[in-house]
């Protein structure tokens, strides 16, 4: 059964239709557009698997929709691959009431809002998510960004869809790494907010990995809820929304020092989020049990729990360059214990280097 929750922005507000089998009924995505055409911005994994699902049934509904297939991969998250969904847009002479649908997952979804937020300076614009990580977060919530050399989503725009579809069925040709990658970002609305959410996922994180679709759909609309109800509170990111970042300072130093794509956002936010465990309990916050039952979670999951050994002085380096960074001092998400986190920039220097040293592989 179809689950809906929506995302509450006022006139921007928007549904999150949640459940098997939707990427095929157009009668869900056809009343968010304003003409009988559409854009589906897709990349080379995805476009064999769901392409001609999802433009066969907008076809028969009568709406005209052209394919713009990237290359798949975080590296390919740069101008030159936005520029590739410009020059398509600007080919196919499509007007500021066309439709971009993105088809894909978190990399796809990001480029494909920024293309949208750009195009004659606003298009409409859908997210059709079909991997783990982008149904639970990167779909929801209007963050879109392409990444830089020197930092991960530097250069960006808040710009929200029209609608969230997602086909809990597109997870069955999910890669296991990708499977676990996206586990990461739920586990964390258990860490940050939803203790309960937690202890769920404790006692059936062996059920969403053997891809059981209760699991996943209730997985996925929790994560969607808690989400959607931190987005409508602080939509731009001022206050509250900074808490869905545990893990990401750290994580995204890891994609930027490694280099895009040599990990997986979910598996550097694993590992980032190991090491804010490890410093809130430095700092007499989190129980040292408490940093053992979160990092079985990972464990079980199958995501690391040790960071790739860059050096805390290279970790400090690229972390300077975070969007919580203020008045250039650098404020992380912390857990005060399992489901309340807290931005703070108590941590010293020193604690910081102990805490990434200590969680590194060469420790």
């Amino acid at each position: 059964m179809m689950q809906t929750l929506n995302v509450a922005l006022g006139e921007r507000s928007y549904p999150i239709h949640i459940g098997c089998g939707l990427l095929a009924d157009a009668a869900l995505i056809a009343p968010h557009l304003k003409q009988k055409k559409a854009v589906v911005v897709t990349n080379t994994t995805v476009a064999p698997l769901y392409l001609e699902t999802l433009t066969g049934a907008l076809a028969r509904s009568g709406v005209a929709a052209q394919p713009v297939v990237l290359p798949d991969g975080e590296q390919y998250k740069t101008w030159e691959t936005l520029n590739l969904i410009f020059a398509a847009l600007l080919g196919s002479h499509c007007e500021r009431g066309t439709t971009l649908i993105a088809l894909g997952g978190g990399v796809i979804g990001d480029m494909g809002g920024f293309a949208a937020a750009c195009y004659q300076r606003g298009m409409p614009f859908i997210q059709i998510p079909t991997t783990l990580l982008s149904q639970v977060d990167s779909s929801v919530g209007g963050k879109t960004a392409i990444n830089h050399p020197l930092g991960k989503n530097m250069i960006g725009a808040f710009y929200q869809p029209r609608l969230v579809l997602a086909d809990l069925s597109t997870l069955d040709t999910l890669a296991e790494r990708e499977l676990a990658a996206g586990l990461a970002e739920v586990i964390k609305y258990g860490l940050i907010r939803d203790p309960d959410f937690f202890v769920w996922l404790e006692n059936n994180l062996a059920a969403l990995l053997a891809r059981d679709k209760a699991a996943l759909a209730t997985a996925v609309a929790r994560s969607c809820a808690n989400k959607a109800e931190v987005v409508a509170a602080d939509e731009r990111e001022t206050g509250e929304r900074a808490l869905l970042n545990l893990g990401h300072t750290f994580g995204h130093a890891i994609e930027t020092g490694l280099g895009y794509g040599e990990w997986l956002h979910g598996e550097a936010v694993a590992a980032g989020t190991l090491i804010a465990a490890e410093l809130s309990a430095r700092l007499g916050w989190l129980m040292a049990g408490d940093v053992q039952r979160i990092e079985r979670l990972f464990v079980r999951a199958g995501l690391p729990v040790q960071a790739p050994a860059l050096g805390a002085a290279r970790y400090l380096e690229l972390m300077r360059h975070d969007k919580k960074v203020q008045d250039g001092q650098l404020r992380l998400v912390l857990l005060e214990r399992i489901g309340r986190a807290v931005v703070t920039d108590a941590a010293s220097t020193a604690d910081i280097e102990a805490a990434i040293e200590a969680r590194c592989r060469c420790a």
